[in-house]
């Protein structure tokens, strides 16, 4: 019998270490350490370029059948040799290739010097490219690596390239695209389709990279996955898979409180319906109880609204230390439509001192500009049960030397904002990051462009608290509401409003 297991149990390792692969983001550094680790146990650096080179090849031929010339630009490092070894698959499949080079080939060394050497032809300097209809452009001339400005030469290449809009299939990255931070350095390739190595890097998911990158295939070269994950970081891309155990488990002994109850306190009268959204998000998103906690000014006008939600007067902190009486009142969000900011202070401090959860946004988190190091205090030590969901303005108003520091990248930002905060922080955008306090961080593809609306982020702080009420730990709570409101983004379609998102939130995906 365990024998007849065993190839199931095999094929079962092989895909949950392949789907981890899948998740990874690596950084350009570690990819360093990783092609010299490979090399180190034995494989064949040339042939990891050469299986490389191959695939770009490839995918131009499958991408571009109508091409009537390839014209690959070939770089001064590894990337260049990449682009040597497409150009000869390219030349024999049959088709008409220009090989253009920056720099002095000869200077070529080690992988790349042999690729050319394979190559056998003699490539045109760069400045000599001149546009032509029907050229497609395989950029091979820098790769993730790139960490400076594009020299004048590219940048006229690339400007060139973009007034004849000929289209461009990318090696690893677009050229002028910083690998580590998606930033443009002076100019870049924008790419119909970015072919990249074993996984992806911060520059295909951040932006503008993320964009300039076009469709990204990451293909296997045939590093080891063993060697991936001892020289990966803790970066990944967010999706089921990372967070999909934490997930919460229904049985048929749960009942509403089991589920969590999750409070949302109200702005005044005139400023009620962020609480609101908040609130049907939460509910809709699995928390057994939802309840506004509402000043005595804004209780008819959110009576009037609310079916499903309960509704509890709240005005001021006693009403509040009373109602923190109750031990089943596990977790809240504050800030949407808010308002008062030393209130929403005096508030937190409360939550913070009986231990329970708190989603912090918008007000919230402005409440705070002046002293972030005592909203840190008040959740410092013991498990991440605060969550913070600012957008680029809002982070800067509590982070505003991080905010300010041109050097890190938005996952840089995230990550020693959660450190520092001691909270799971959502930095909010087209590629929001989420990160943990102990350095672990995500970033989110599946957020269709049309989400960016008015009201989404409160619809986001609700599902949150639903997910912090139901018990998953602060970070994974904070993950799987950015990826489930993402989904209900696409499934609510263009044109939505916020009004809209609760009732589109999917169930939780199948394991």
């Amino acid at each position: 019998m365990a024998d007849d297991l065993a190839p199931a149990a095999s094929l079962q390792a092989w895909w949950g270490m392949h789907q981890e692969i899948d998740t990874l983001i690596i950084t350009p550094r570690d990819m360093g350490r990783i092609d010299a680790a490979a090399a180190a146990s034995g494989l064949a650096s040339y042939g990891l370029m050469e299986r490389a080179g191959q695939a770009v090849a490839a995918a131009a031929l499958r991408r571009f059948p109508g091409a009537h010339r390839f014209v690959v630009l070939c770089g001064p490092g590894n990337n260049g040799g990449d682009g040597y070894v497409a150009a000869r698959a390219l030349e024999a499949a049959g088709a008409e290739v220009a090989v253009h080079a920056l720099g002095d080939p000869s200077a070529l060394r080690g992988d790349a010097a042999i690729a050319l050497r394979h190559f056998g032809g003699a490539p045109r300097a760069l400045a000599e490219y001149g546009p032509r209809p029907g050229d497609v452009v395989v950029d091979a001339l820098f790769g993730a690596g790139l960490s400076r400005d594009l020299p004048d030469e590219a940048v006229q290449v690339v400007e060139a390239v973009r007034r004849h809009a000929l289209p461009v299939l990318a090696v690893d990255l677009p050229s002028g695209i910083d690998g580590r931070t998606g930033e443009v350095r002076g100019a870049a390739f924008e790419a119909v389709a970015t072919v990249t190595f074993m996984c992806r890097k911060p520059g295909h998911l951040l932006l503008p990279g993320r964009t300039l990158s076009g469709d990204v295939e990451v293909f296997d070269i045939g590093i080891p996955g063993r060697i991936l994950a001892v020289h990966a970081g803790h970066v990944r891309v967010n999706t089921p898979y990372v967070w999909r155990l934490a997930e919460p488990q229904q049985t048929g002994a749960t009942h509403k409180y089991v589920r969590g109850h999750l409070a949302v306190f109200s702005g005044p009268a005139t400023a009620t319906g962020a609480a609101r959204l908040s609130a049907a998000a939460g509910l809709r998103a699995g928390a057994g109880l939802v309840t506004v906690l509402s000043p005595t000014d804004a209780l008819f006008a959110n009576a009037a609204r609310l079916t499903g939600v309960m509704l509890k007067d709240v005005d001021g902190e006693a009403d509040l230390a009373a109602l923190l009486e109750d031990e089943r009142l596990k977790t809240f969000v504050l800030g949407p439509g808010f308002g008062d900011a030393g209130r929403a202070r005096a508030y937190a401090g409360l939550i913070a001192a009986k231990g329970r959860r708190l989603v912090l946004d918008a007000d919230g988190i402005s409440a705070f500009r002046d002293t972030p190091d005592a909203l840190f205090g008040l959740f410092a030590g013991g498990d991440t049960r605060l969550v913070l969901t600012p957008h680029d303005g809002e982070f800067a108003r509590l982070f505003p030397d991080l905010a300010g520091d041109g050097t890190l990248s938005k996952i840089d930002r995230a990550q020693k904002a959660a450190a520092r905060s001691h909270a799971a922080v959502i930095l909010k955008g087209a590629d929001t990051v989420i990160a943990a306090p102990d350095g672990r961080a995500l970033v989110n593809e599946n957020a269709p462009p049309w989400l960016a609306t008015a009201g989404s982020g409160d619809v986001l702080a609700g599902i949150v608290g639903a997910h912090l009420t139901q018990g998953m730990p602060a970070f994974e709570a904070a993950a799987s509401a950015v990826w489930r409101h993402g989904e209900a983004g696409s499934i609510a379609g263009k044109g939505l409003t916020a009004e809209d998102l609760p009732e589109a939130i999917p169930p939780w995906p199948a394991a």
